[in-house]
């Protein structure tokens, strides 16, 4: 990747790690619904304009079928089942199981990036670090157990979601793309949100993690990240959530006081071993070799080598 691909990967990865911390403080007072709605409506609203200054919204004709489905896939499916998820699990095991993400993204790959006996044992490791997480943390809880699959759901759409804008959407800008899947989702949702507004007061850390998992979790993050695709791919762009755990585990545990044990860093490990070795790329075959052509016997002269360039003897 180039220098503006790393960036926009470091980018990517502070951005989308921080949203499970800001989730857990914004539904202290706001429902799920509310909070998912309220942040990709603000998204909208912050990349709508900035789509329609660049002129780049007419791009989007022919296209309304892929872009709905990406409203699906990227905003309104995952977006909601990780905000209801957290209402059941700690926001730093909802970052560490959306790690699993790359291996999904290789294994829904296959047929175009064929898996070989690393990939394969890469998947292998990585969806047993997930079982390990699953097991050692929500163990016999069954609102933990649900809260679990709903996020291992939205790391599967988010994997698809990857693999839709590298293969139907890539010649769409980044900002009308985010423009639009935003618009979409909020029309869809907020009909939903003020059904569910609060009656009680609303403290300024909820409408404030609120402002931010809009502006800068959705809007900027998005742009950077459909960017990042187009220059790095899906499987590349997927490994944002390498570091996305680590920014989630550190605000859970130093802010919200969530434990860590030992047994789900070492799931962790087996997560990101997993996503490596799954998504490292294929080995190029090798050209098979031409033997050489078998030189007629050379002539002996009296007095000269019969191989060319060697000294006689004596």
């Amino acid at each position: 990747m180039n220098r503006r691909a790393w960036l926009l990967f470091l980018l990517v990865s502070f951005l989308w790690g921080i949203p499970y911390f800001l989730i857990k403080v914004a539904i202290e007072d706001l429902s799920p619904i509310v909070v998912v709605a309220g942040r990709i409506a603000i998204g909208a609203l912050v990349l709508i304009p900035v789509a329609a200054a660049r002129g780049s919204l007419a791009k989007l004709r022919g296209h309304t079928g892929p872009v709905l489905a990406l409203s699906a896939v990227h905003i309104l499916v995952p977006f909601t089942l990780i905000t209801y998820g957290e209402t059941h699990i700690s926001s730093s095991l909802t970052g560490l199981l959306i790690a699993i993400e790359p291996a999904v993204i290789a294994l829904l790959m296959a047929r175009t990036e064929p898996l070989n006996r690393g990939r394969v044992l890469g998947l292998l490791v990585g969806f047993a670090g997930v079982a390990v997480l699953v097991g050692v943390d929500v163990s016999g809880d069954r609102w933990g157990l649900l809260g679990a699959a709903m996020v291992l759901l939205a790391a599967l759409s988010y994997a698809v979601a990857t693999i839709l804008v590298q293969r139907r959407l890539s010649d769409v800008p980044a900002e009308a793309l985010t423009g639009a899947t935003t618009t979409i989702s909020a029309v869809i949702l907020i009909p939903f949100a003020l059904l569910a507004l609060p009656s009680e007061p609303v403290g300024l850390p909820a409408w404030g993690a609120l402002a931010v998992l809009g502006v800068f979790c959705t809007a900027v993050a998005l742009l950077a990240f459909y960017q990042l695709i187009g220059l790095a791919g899906a499987n590349r762009a997927g490994l944002v959530t390498y570091l996305n755990p680590v920014v989630a585990v550190l605000l859970g545990v130093l802010l919200l006081d969530e434990h860590l044990a030992p047994s789900t860093v070492a799931a962790f490990a087996l997560i990101a071993a997993g996503c490596w070795l799954s998504t490292r790329p294929s080995p190029a075959p090798t050209a098979p070799t031409t033997p050489a052509p078998v030189s007629q016997p050379a002539k002996v002269v009296a007095g000269l080598p019969s191989t060319p360039g060697t000294a006689s003897d004596g």
